[in-house]
C-alpha cells in the first residue's frame, strides 16, 4: 500500500463518526460472529488510537446493544445477536413505488419490490428475509414482518364516488385508503380530512380506514396548516382537561416561593426577542460588582416549578416535547396560560426563573460561576430591532447595559471561534401574509449584532452547565445527565463536498478536526456574497450530522463543546425541562437518575425535534407555491440547488425552489453523477452541476405536492441559458 494510500486510511480512521462506526464494529461482528470483543478489542482491530473515539466506541457498543444487534454476555463483552438470513429496518418509499430498507446491520439498504412489501408503509419497522447476493451486488429481499407501524392516521383528499371513496394520503405512500360512505364522517369530495386505518386484510390490495376528522376545503389556509400538523403527528389543539389544570395555576408568586430563593429583582434584567414573541424564556441581567468584575445573570423561566412531574400538563407537554413553528402560527409546548402568562418573563412583573449567573472579567473569561433558583423583575423588553439600533448608534434606554452586554458577547464569540466553533448563518424566509393566510411577498431575516448578543450568553450557561454535571464525580460514570450531542461529519461526504469546492477555487483542510472547522469557518467567509454562498453553504450543512439528545455524551462538533446541553428555552422545548430538574436533583445532593429512562425520553424529543422541523419546512413550501401560482409562465434567472436521477432543483432569488424533470430534458439522455452532484448528457456531455445559474420558466405550481415544475429557457439558437460557475467562466458570471 502507497504512503498516500496509508495516510487516507488512517484521515479517514481519525474522523470516525457515529454511523461510520457502528458499520465499522458490526462488520467485526458479522466477520465473526463466534466472538466476543470488549471496547478495547474492537478499538484495537479498528487501529483507532484517538482517546476521543475510543469512548465513541464504547457508546456505540452501548446503543447496538439496545438495538438488538449486539447482546452483552458480561458486563463490557458483546456478542452478536444471530438473525439467520433476515435484518431489521426502516422502510423508505420511493417516487417509482419499491423501497429501500435502511438498516444499521448492512452498509447498503436492502431494495423491496412494491409486490414484496406486505403492506409495509412509509417508515415502518419492518423485518426483512434477505435474498442470496454476491458480493458488492445490490442486496434485496423480501418483507416478513411489520415490528412497529410508523403511523396508522394518515392526512389525505378524499376522493368519493356514488358507493363508496378512496382517501389519497400526502406525502410518501403506496396504498390508499378504501372508505365505506359510512365511515365519511360527513367528508365531501375533495376535502382534506384525517383517517385511519381500520383493518387490512391479507389479500386486500388496500387498506380499510375511517374518517375521524374533515380538516375542510382544499386551498384553505387553515385546512392546509391543521392537515400539515396531522401529516407529521403533530397536535392541533389542547385537550379540555390540559386547559382547565393550565387554568388552576395562580398568577401570583408567595413570599414562601421567594424566599427560598436568591433574589435579582434589584439588578436590571432586559429581555431580547422578536418583535412578535409572547413566550419570553429568557433574561440577561448585568451590574458592575465591587471587585471589578461584571456579574451577567442568564435567566431562564422555572417552567419547572409550575409543572410537575406526574400531572396532565407534564405528560401533554412531554408528548409534544417542542413547540412547532409553522409559516402563520406558533403551536406551543405548553398551553397559553404557561408560555404567554405564568411562566414567560414579561416586563415589569416578578417572576420565577433557573439561573446561570457568572462573574466575568473585561476578557469575558469567567471568574466565577452559580446555578440555582431565583426570582427576577425585568425592566425592559427590547425586540431584536430596539437592541440593534442601541449597538449601531450607542443611544437609547439602558445603552450601557446593553453596550458592555454586547462587548463582552463579542469576546465571547471571538474565542469560541478561536476553539474551532463553525460559522453557519443560514438566511430565515418569511412572509408577509393577509388575514386569510394568503402569502403577499418574501423577506428574509439574517442574525444581527442582537441575535449573536444573545446567542452568546445562552451558549454559555448551556455550555457550563452541561461541564458542571458532566465533570463531577467519576469520569468513567458521570450522573446521568441530557446532552445536546453533535457527531463529527461523514468523512466520505467531507470528502465530496472538498472535491465539490475545488470546483469554485475552494477547499478545506480535512486533517484533524480543528483544521477542519478552522477551514470551514474560513470557506464560510470567502464565499460571503457570492453567487455561490447559498449553494455552497446548503452543501456545507448537508455534510453534516445532525444534534440530537442522548444522556451519551460524545461532545458537540459543530460548536466545538466537550460538554453542551438545552438548559435556556423549557417553555419551548422539553429537554430543558429535564435538564432544570436534574440540574436542581443533583444540586441538592441526588444520586444519579435512571439512564435508560432518560434515554428515552432524549429519544423522543429528538425525533419530535425532527417531525417539527419538517412539519416547518413543509408550511414554508407551501406558501412559496401558493406564492408563485399566479406567476406560471414567468421566467426567472435561480441557481441550481439539487441534482438528483430524477431531475434538478433549482432555487429563484425569492428562496422559492422547484424542479426540472429529467423528462424535460429532451435533447439528450442524462445520466445522474452523484459524487460531482451533477446530471450528465451521454452523447452531448452537457453538465447540469450544483452552484449552476439557470433560466426557468414556472409551468405548474401543485399545491397538494407542494412542488412547483420548471423548464429550463432555450434562446434563439435552442441552447439553455445557463451560466456555470466554474472558474474558467466565473469572469461571464451574472449576479442573482
Amino acid at each position: 500500500m502507497s504512503k498516500n494510500k496509508k495516510n487516507k486510511k488512517a484521515q479517514l480512521v481519525e474522523n470516525f463518526n457515529k454511523p461510520k462506526l457502528k458499520n465499522a464494529i458490526l462488520t467485526i461482528f458479522y466477520d465473526q460472529p463466534e466472538r466476543t470483543f470488549n471496547y478495547k478489542q474492537i478499538a484495537e482491530q479498528l487501529k483507532i488510537k484517538d482517546p476521543e473515539i475510543t469512548k465513541l466506541v464504547f457508546v456505540v457498543l452501548e446503543e447496538l446493544t439496545e438495538n438488538e444487534n449486539l447482546h452483552s454476555v458480561q458486563r463490557g463483552k458483546y456478542k452478536l445477536i444471530s438473525r439467520g438470513g433476515t435484518i431489521c429496518g426502516k422502510v423508505e418509499i420511493q417516487q417509482q413505488g419499491f423501497a429501500y430498507i435502511v438498516s444499521e446491520e448492512l452498509e447498503k439498504p436492502v431494495l423491496v419490490s412494491a409486490r414484496n412489501l406486505n403492506h409495509a408503509m412509509e417508515g415502518d419497522k419492518v423485518k426483512v428475509s434477505l435474498y442470496a447476493m454476491r458480493k458488492k451486488q445490490q442486496p434485496e429481499g423480501e418483507v416478513i414482518e411489520i415490528v412497529e407501524r410508523a403511523k396508522s392516521v394518515f392526512v389525505g383528499t378524499i376522493s368519493k364516488s356514488r358507493n363508496f371513496a378512496f382517501f389519497i394520503p400526502s406525502g410518501k405512500s403506496a396504498f390508499d385508503l378504501f372508505i365505506p360512505n359510512e365511515k365519511l364522517n360527513g367528508a365531501k369530495d375533495g376535502q382534506k380530512a384525517i383517517a385511519k386505518i381500520t383493518e387490512w386484510p391479507a389479500n386486500a390490495k388496500n387498506p380499510f380506514g375511517e374518517i375521524i376528522e374533515v380538516l375542510g376545503d382544499v386551498g384553505d389556509n387553515n385546512a392546509e396548516m391543521h392537515a400539515i400538523l396531522a401529516e407529521y403527528d403533530l397536535p392541533l389543539r389542547f385537550p379540555e382537561n390540559v386547559l382547565k389544570a393550565a387554568e388552576k395555576i395562580p398568577d401570583f408568586i408567595s413570599e414562601e416561593e421567594i424566599q427560598k430563593r436568591r433574589d435579582m429583582r434589584g439588578v436590571t434584567t432586559i429581555t431580547i426577542d422578536p418583535l412578535d414573541a409572547k413566550d419570553f424564556d429568557d433574561a440577561l441581567s448585568i451590574r458592575k460588582l465591587e471587585n471589578g468584575f461584571w456579574e451577567v445573570g442568564v435567566h431562564i423561566a422555572d417552567v419547572s416549578h409550575y409543572v410537575k412531574p406526574g400531572t396532565i400538563l407534564d405528560d401533554e407537554a412531554y408528548e409534544r416535547a417542542t413547540s412547532v413553528y409553522l409559516v402563520d402560527r406558533v403551536v406551543p409546548m405548553l398551553p397559553e396560560k404557561l408560555s404567554n402568562g405564568v411562566c414567560s418573563l414579561r416586563p415589569n412583573e416578578d417572576k420565577l426563573c433557573f439561573s446561570a449567573i457568572f462573574q466575568l472579567n473585561d476578557d469575558a473569561e469567567i471568574q466565577k460561576q452559580w446555578f440555582g433558583r431565583t426570582v427576577i423583575h425585568s425592566n425592559k423588553r427590547f425586540a431584536y430591532e430596539d437592541a440593534q439600533a442601541i449597538i449601531e448608534t450607542g443611544e437609547g434606554e439602558l445603552k450601557e447595559e446593553v453596550l458592555t452586554l454586547q462587548m463582552l458577547a463579542v469576546k465571547l464569540r471571538e474565542a469560541r471561534f478561536k476553539r474551532g466553533s463553525i460559522a453557519f448563518e443560514r438566511v430565515e424566509v418569511k412572509f408577509n401574509i393577509d388575514e386569510n393566510g394568503k402569502p403577499l411577498s418574501v423577506y428574509f431575516k439574517e442574525a444581527k449584532e442582537s441575535n449573536q448578543l444573545v446567542e452568546e450568553f445562552m451558549l454559555l450557561a448551556n455550555k457550563r452547565v452541561a461541564e458542571y454535571i458532566g465533570k463531577t464525580g467519576d469520569k468513567k460514570t458521570p450522573p446521568t445527565f441530557v446532552y445536546r450531542i453533535h457527531d463529527k461529519p461523514d468523512p466520505d461526504k467531507l470528502m465530496n463536498f472538498n472535491h465539490f469546492i475545488h470546483k469554485f477555487g475552494y477547499g478545506l483542510l480535512l486533517g484533524t478536526p480543528g483544521q477542519i472547522s478552522k477551514s470551514m469557518n474560513q470557506l464560510m467567509v470567502n464565499v460571503r456574497g457570492k453567487n455561490e454562498q447559498n449553494v455552497i453553504e446548503t452543501l456545507a450543512i448537508r455534510t453534516m450530522a445532525k444534534a440530537v439528545y442522548s444522556t451519551r455524551n460524545i461532545g458537540h462538533y459543530g460548536l466545538s463543546f466537550e460538554y453542551y446541553t438545552h438548559f435556556t428555552s423549557p417553555i419551548r422545548r422539553y429537554p430543558d425541562v429535564m435538564v432544570h430538574r436534574l440540574l436542581e436533583h443533583y444540586l441538592e445532593g441526588g444520586k444519579t437518575a435512571n439512564a435508560q429512562k432518560y434515554e428515552d425520553m432524549c429519544k423522543h424529543s429528538s425525533d419530535m425535534e425532527n417531525k417539527a422541523a419538517n412539519a416547518e419546512r413543509s408550511s414554508i413550501k407551501y406558501k412559496q407555491v401558493e406564492f408563485m401560482q399566479d406567476k406560471i409562465g414567468e421566467e426567472f434567472m435561480g441557481v441550481i440547488s439539487g441534482v438528483t436521477d430524477w431531475g434538478i432543483y433549482v432555487e429563484l432569488e425569492n428562496k422559492c425552489e422547484g424542479m426540472v424533470s429529467v423528462n424535460s430534458l429532451d435533447d439528450d439522455f442524462y445520466i445522474f453523477d452523484e459524487k460531482n452532484y451533477c446530471l450528465v448528457g451521454r452523447h452531448t456531455h452537457r453538465k447540469y452541476q450544483l452552484g449552476d445559474e439557470v433560466k426557468v420558466e414556472i409551468t405548474r405550481a401543485n399545491l397538494e405536492k407542494k412542488q412547483l415544475d420548471f423548464r429550463l429557457v432555450k434562446d434563439k439558437s435552442g441552447e439553455e441559458k445557463n451560466q456555470y460557475f466554474r472558474p474558467e467562466n466565473k469572469k461571464k458570471g451574472r449576479r442573482l
